[in-house]
């Protein structure tokens, strides 16, 4: 008998579900939180925790097989370099799943996955600076530009 072996389909093909998980993992490495559907969390936490033990060992074959799973170099090498080092003693359970009401729309479970104790920072990575960078850049319309000879 081969009871309870199956996992979630999630309403996907193959192909469309391996690169949901893919880009999921690869958001989640990169920003240490994301929110998404309570079924898609569940999905995705054991293969987060299975990318957080392989990245401990550093081995060559091992950041290959990072590469390949992630398809992202970069975020290849924040596993093995930031992420495996903070879990070093920890034996596993790396994310945890906040269940976070309902979505507008369509009254989905939403939930929040991250990692523990992770980096309140790196949510902010791809966020501009609206302060400074205006202010330097544009000059105001009042003001002439004087042309110095």
């Amino acid at each position: 008998m081969r009871h309870k072996f199956g996992y979630k389909k999630l309403n996907r093909t193959s192909e469309h579900r391996k690169a949901l998980i893919k880009n999921m993992l690869n958001s989640l490495i990169k920003y240490e939180q994301i929110k998404t559907t309570l079924p898609k969390a569940k999905v995705l936490k054991p293969e987060a925790d299975k990318i957080i033990t392989l990245g401990k060992k550093e081995s060559l074959k091992n950041k290959k097989m990072l590469i390949s799973k992630l398809q992202d170099k970069t975020t290849a090498t924040k596993v093995v370099k930031t992420l495996s080092k903070r879990y070093e003693k920890r034996n596993g359970g790396y994310t945890r799943i906040i269940k976070a009401g309902f979505r507008y729309g369509d009254k989905a479970p939403v939930a929040i996955i991250e990692f523990v104790d992770r980096d309140v920072e790196a949510k902010k990575i791809d966020k501009k600076k609206n302060d400074a960078s205006k202010s330097e850049q544009k000059p105001k319309k009042d003001e002439k530009k004087v042309a110095t000879a």
